[in-house]
């Protein structure tokens, strides 16, 4: 059973049988699924699955031995999206339902997802948990801009987000744990080029227009990135994202298309709204935009929209 990984859901389906007490704990996390039978307060069997590939979508098998000698057998798994349930058995005889009449399998819909069409190349969640650090890094850096910006102007938020890039750069070289991996290093450099604009100009309305500047600067460097098979940029990107079929340079060519656009509305939130509503648009009403565009270049990074041409077919 994995360890050290943080939950995302935690499940109890207690049951008994011939009067003794028993229970199936399963717990889901980003490195796949656990499941944990216990007899009469012990434990007697676990079992494991991973978040991606063909054996993630398996069901749980549950062994164990009541103390008078009946043996019995757990199925466990998901019967949804979102809920799991548990069946017990005794020589092919159901004793118990956690769900009764609820199949015990992974949904279809989900199963390509996590297995892949062939069952090789779906999502692996363990990714984002192996780059879990760098990934928070990545958002304290945003929220601290926010909370700085608020407290004070926008030309001092960008001078403290350089300042602790850089903090974190230095700080790397002491530490074993992955701090600017994947793209953070590429995010504390955006805020350097932030924090020269926010000193070169000393207005609100420049310091707005550093999100544009910098996303045109960031959306070149990853279309030049993609152009030459994304060997940077996009294999860093890559890193946070839980597929094993992504394809690094239709991904940075993706997020560079996806960079010019939220440019342009961040140009023309600066233009037509107040630094109120563009500080919050910048903060949270652009992060779900962003989330929802790269769910299509993710799509097309892994050649589902847009599929490149076989050689065949040229």
């Amino acid at each position: 059973m994995a360890q050290g990984s943080l939950a995302l859901a935690r499940y109890r389906r207690p049951f008994t049988v011939d009067g003794v007490p028993c229970e199936v704990v399963i717990r889901s996390h980003f490195g796949g699924l656990d499941s944990v039978l216990s007899i009469d307060g012990k434990e007697v069997a676990r079992d494991h699955t991973p978040a991606g590939g063909l054996d993630a979508v398996r069901n749980h098998r549950l062994a164990g031995q009541l103390p008078g000698g009946r043996k019995i057998e757990v199925e466990a798994g998901y019967i949804n999206w979102v809920n799991v349930g548990i069946a017990v058995r005794s020589n092919g005889e159901l004793l118990h339902e956690s769900h009764p009449g609820r199949r015990i399998a992974y949904p279809a819909r989900a199963a390509k997802m996590v297995a892949g069409e062939d069952g090789k190349g779906g999502m692996d969640m363990g990714q984002l948990e192996r780059n879990k650090v760098p990934i928070m890094v990545d958002v304290a850096l945003g929220l601290l801009f926010f909370v700085v910006a608020k407290l004070t102007d926008l030309s001092t938020a960008a001078l403290v987000g350089a300042g602790v890039g850089l903090a974190l750069v230095v700080a790397q070289r002491f530490v074993k744990v992955d701090l600017i991996g994947g793209l953070a290093l590429f995010g504390v450099v955006m805020l350097l080029i932030s924090a020269g604009l926010a000193l070169l100009f000393q207005d609100d309305m420049a310091v707005k227009m550093r999100t544009t500047i910098v996303g045109i600067i960031s959306a070149t460097l990853f279309l030049v990135d993609g152009l030459f098979g994304g060997n940077r940029l996009g294999k860093g990107l890559a890193r946070y994202l839980p597929y094993s079929d992504i394809v690094p340079g239709r991904l940075a060519i993706g997020m560079g298309v996806l960079g010019l656009v939220m440019a342009g509305l961040n140009y023309g939130v600066a233009r037509l709204a107040s630094t109120d509503v563009w500080l919050f648009y910048s903060t949270f009403v652009d992060f779900f935009l962003v989330m929802l565009l790269i769910m299509l270049v993710v799509r097309y990074a892994r050649g589902q929209m847009f599929p490149p041409r076989s050689p065949s077919s040229s």
